[in-house]
């Protein structure tokens, strides 16, 4: 009785304590975010406007039928045949997992031989055990590594393959032109072709990986279980993994779209500091360096808010993972043990004496215990799933995007223009055909992307061999003229006629050198 209750007072100790460390650790957030609230700094103020379509129709990312779809189009570029070596690694995988789950099975097989020859003092079938122990266990690390290499070298594959898709469609003709300065859907677009690629393929690796050690496990250890004990303990588990896994899939619904805004502010932070860089004369001359901080420090400032926002959320989502898929599950896991071995109707573990239903219940025990972690695992699972749906929604979208620009489509947020009510124009109307020796303006439109107008009509004619020099004022389509002769920008009416692009040379505004030797 004394020891029962020391051990109720140690327990309501323990519970108190876990009580007092949420309520500071909530307390301690709500001071941080209030103090945060108090003490705006001056780039907390600052506004700026990076170019991306604000509207209703915001793109969501949840594991729903939508997801699974876009998946499977994607794995059909990362594993581009059926017969591939990226179809040899995920086969390769799968092998190693499963003489994994062997060697699990064996190690406890093998350590519950040991174990019981220790108590009982049996030296020759000790010294047996720990050899067979020892001599496995050079196999057993060749299989953990091969496994290691096999995942990091199916990460390095999908990347490439993903990169290589991408980058064939980004600079197809004027496609990486065409996303800066005439669509505005994709903002930062470096940042979704290099760090967003890259997280996508190790997401979509370390979920294949994950869920099929335990999905191997579950099956393993519930054939090896049934068949001896019966199927009433795995059914309970199996049960369990149902209710707990349609649970937090539900709760983690927000980790898509929390996702997907953490890589838009971290490739809105990447920008305005590229951005620096590549003005940083201009910068210099207009001694702008105080503002350029302040609009770095505010962009900074708004992804650590989000990144604290998704570290709150992940941490409340934590304990609820840790109490659902750990410990709850562990005790579903012994209650579930416990069952056959009270059962007084099951022979096998009833008409043995105490040192061989000890052996049992190491062995058949541990195996339901991994059984239960392998199916909190799974559960698990699901937070990773949930992540990669945010990856999954920006890669589609990329492609998505890219798509359409090849095919001469592009949205953009437009601006009124009156003087654009009374004109039979629109994207695209115009015709260009292509003749050698000549340039000839039909009552074409000098039209923005942005639907500004800046001459109704232009028409001229230049023959080969003519000196033309065009000039005028700021603003009055001297760039546009050429941007809209070089098919830059699309045409808004009239007819274009002009030679092909292999026998028209145009040199822009600014001076370009690509990388690389003079000989290059």
């Amino acid at each position: 009785m004394a020891n029962l209750s020391k051990l109720t007072q140690r327990n309501e100790f323990i519970c108190a304590a876990g009580v007092a460390a949420a309520g500071l650790l909530l307390a301690i957030s709500k001071y941080s975010r209030e103090q945060r609230r108090k003490n705006l700094r001056p780039e907390d103020k600052i506004e700026y406007f990076i170019s991306e379509k604000k509207d209703t129709k915001r793109v969501k990312a949840h594991v729903n039928a939508k997801f699974f779809k876009q998946l499977r189009f994607l794995l059909g570029i990362l594993v581009p045949r059926k017969l591939s070596a990226e179809t040899l690694l995920l086969v390769g995988i799968a092998a190693s997992l499963i003489l994994r789950s062997v060697s699990d099975i064996w190690m406890i097989q093998n350590a519950t031989i040991i174990e019981s020859s220790i108590i009982t003092m049996n030296h020759q079938k000790f010294r047996t055990s720990l050899w067979k122990f020892l001599a496995a266990m050079p196999a057993i690390a060749v299989v953990n590594n091969v496994l290691k290499w096999s995942i990091g070298e199916l990460k390095i594959r999908f990347r490439t393959n993903l990169s290589k898709y991408l980058f064939d469609q980004y600079l197809k003709n004027y496609t990486y032109y065409k996303m800066s300065n005439l669509d505005n859907r994709i903002a930062n677009a470096d940042q979704l072709l290099t760090t967003d690629i890259d997280k996508f393929c190790e997401s979509t690796v370390d979920l294949y990986s994950n869920t099929c050690k335990p999905l191997l496990d579950v099956f393993i250890y519930i054939y090896r279980t049934t068949s001896t004990i019966g199927p009433k303990t795995p059914l309970i588990i199996m049960m369990y993994l149902l209710f707990s896994g349609v649970a937090l899939t539900h709760l983690r619904r927000p980790t898509g779209n929390l996702t997907i805004q953490e890589q838009k502010l971290e490739g809105e932070y990447r920008f305005v500091n590229s951005r620096l860089i590549t003005n940083s004369e201009e910068v210099a001359f207009y001694q702008g360096n105080s503002r350029e901080k302040l609009t770095i420090l505010a962009s900074f400032n708004k992804l650590t808010a989000h990144l604290r926002k998704f570290l709150e959320f992940r941490v409340g989502m934590g304990v609820v993972d840790n109490l659902v898929a750990k410990y709850i599950a562990t005790g579903v896991g012994f209650y579930a043990v416990s069952l056959p071995f009270f059962d007084k109707s099951n022979k096998l573990l009833q008409d043995n004496n105490d040192g061989e239903r000890l052996r049992h219940y190491y062995t058949f025990g541990r195996m339901l215990v991994k059984l239960a972690e392998a199916i909190g695992r799974l559960v698990l699972a699901g937070r990773e799933m949930s992540r990669l749906a945010g990856f999954t929604t920006r890669m589609d979208e990329l492609i998505k995007v890219l798509n359409e620009l090849n095919d001469g489509k592009y949205e953009r947020t437009m601006v009124n223009n009156s003087s654009s009510a009374d004109m039979e124009i629109a994207v695209g109307k115009g015709i260009i055909s292509f003749q050698d020796n000549i340039i000839r303006f039909d009552k074409v439109p000098l039209v923005t992307p942005n639907g500004d107008i800046l001459v109704k009509e232009l028409t001229f004619e230049v023959q080969s061999g003519t000196n033309v020099l065009v000039c005028g004022p700021n603003g009055c389509g001297k760039s546009s003229l050429f941007r809209i002769l070089g098919e830059l920008w699309p045409t808004w009416g009239g007819k274009i006629v002009k030679p092909p692009r292999g026998k028209l040379f145009y040199i822009p505004q600014r001076p370009y050198m690509t990388l690389g030797t003079l000989r290059d």
